[in-house]
């Protein structure tokens, strides 16, 4: 999935850092993806062997980290049958395809309706027994990517597109999405400085907001086909409650005390931040606020910029590692 703050491209340095300090590659580890977004970093470590504690507050990633972090390998049998569903006029139909008369063009008409079949399609199939709990975030979780695929939009949900780019013109359809027989982690969804009082581990990976976008409006709409819990919408872009899950991360009134208290209370050897050096803190800050709890060491790395964000000239930004090695 195209999404803020992706590490996909940044695996490999983040894996050599934790290697670094926690010597990953010759032990099984406890690995806290505190910010999980799409879980693509928790899901790299599980496939390496380690023990993966997730969590996100947006509850559609704690739909995808559910299933990449906990599922084991799942031969979802029902795709067919939900791929061939006959398309419902539902929430998402008339609330963001055009034909309903909404104003709002996120999806082509087909696309909503067909969309709307398979959500409410899923639930029945939950409530009914007829599918167990790791195959019904599962099924949840390939429909979320799905969506994503044929969005109408420009990477982000903060806004549509005036007409159907062709993408968003392809049929919505289903497909078997990864999982992994390694050890089962264990997915939070809540706010990860009130989680963090409830685990410990080896390795805390940190990868926080940067700025001021908020997460919870950028992908309302994800949060909306996760939950599909009918809410109340307003404005152009049809945009649920979101106050509730917005991120003290991405203020820059809050985020230094944020921060600092996430660093003290956690229980782990290791921690690891992902900032960006164009963020709401400097690395002056940073290392000024870890520094107090141990040793603290920074890794650098040029980063390809987020293609959504157009706020920026430069295609690049330097993103930072920062590490701590907390005192005992």
């Amino acid at each position: 999935m195209n999404y803020i703050g992706s590490k996909v491209s940044l695996l490999d340095f983040i894996d050599s850092v934790v290697d670094e300090f926690a010597d990953s590659y010759n032990r099984r580890l406890v690995i806290c993806d505190a910010f999980a977004g799409t879980g693509t970093v928790g899901f790299f470590f599980r496939q390496q062997g380690h023990m993966v504690i997730a969590n996100d507050l947006q509850y559609y990633s704690y739909v995808m980290n559910k299933n990449l972090i906990e599922n084991p390998v799942l031969t979802l049998d029902k795709l067919d049958y939900l791929n061939n569903l006959k398309p419902v006029e539902g929430f998402l139909y008339k609330n963001y395809c055009a034909g309903s008369g909404s104003g709002r063009m996120y999806f082509s008409d087909e696309n909503g309706k067909r969309c709307d079949a398979i959500r409410q399609a899923i639930e029945q199939m939950r409530a009914s027994g007829e599918i167990s709990e790791n195959e019904y975030f599962a099924y949840l979780a390939a429909l979320i990517e799905a969506v994503d695929k044929v969005a109408n939009t420009a990477a982000i949900y903060g806004a549509f597109l005036k007409k159907l780019k062709s993408a968003a013109q392809r049929p919505l359809k289903l497909k078997q999405i990864p999982t992994s027989n390694e050890i089962a982690g264990k997915v939070y969804n809540g706010d990860s400085n009130r989680v963090i009082n409830d685990i410990s581990g080896d390795v805390l990976y940190l990868d926080p907001p940067y700025n001021i976008r908020q997460y919870s409006s950028n992908y309302h709409l994800l949060e909306t086909i996760a939950r599909y819990d009918n809410p109340e919408i307003r404005g152009k872009t049809g945009l649920r409650e979101t106050a509730s899950q917005n991120s003290k991360y991405a203020s820059g009134r809050t985020v230094a005390a944020e921060f600092e208290d996430i660093i003290k209370k956690a229980r782990f050897k290791v921690i690891i931040v992902s900032y960006s050096n164009e963020g709401l803190m400097s690395e002056k800050l940073i290392c000024e606020i870890m520094s107090k709890y141990g040793t603290y060491y920074l890794r650098e790395r040029e980063h390809r910029r987020f293609r959504a964000d157009r706020t920026h000239k430069a295609i690049s930004t330097n993103e930072h590692l920062h590490v701590l090695v907390k005192h005992n």
